[in-house]
């Protein structure tokens, strides 16, 4: 069995004045969660507005103690960076409640 955890994270970026700014500080964004947290990342909404963005985030591991630190661990570092621009929405669940068990 193993589990997942689902993370989408809602952004405000009130210092961005164009597209282009936004697509850069997402671009890093993205491939920092990718390379410290082995997150599958994606940007699902808002893709025509430069100051928020919608970002889903998922991690996958065998137990959900070391799932739930990892996502923790990512929670933090995105709190770090955005502080209160940032709101999220979390869930978990394991392989055998996605396959109705």
């Amino acid at each position: 069995m193993a589990f997942l955890c689902l993370l989408e994270l809602e952004l405000h970026l009130p210092d961005n004045v164009d597209l282009k700014g936004k697509r850069k500080e997402l671009q890093s964004l993205k491939a920092q969660l990718r390379r410290r947290f082995g997150a599958a990342v994606a940007e699902t909404e808002h893709h025509d507005l430069w100051q928020r963005a919608t970002i889903a985030a998922a991690l996958v591991a065998r137990e959900r103690q070391g799932l739930e630190e990892n996502a923790d661990a990512l929670q933090r570092f995105v709190d770090g960076r955005f502080g209160d621009w940032v709101t999220w929405e979390r869930t978990v669940v394991s392989t055998v409640e996605l396959k109705g068990g």
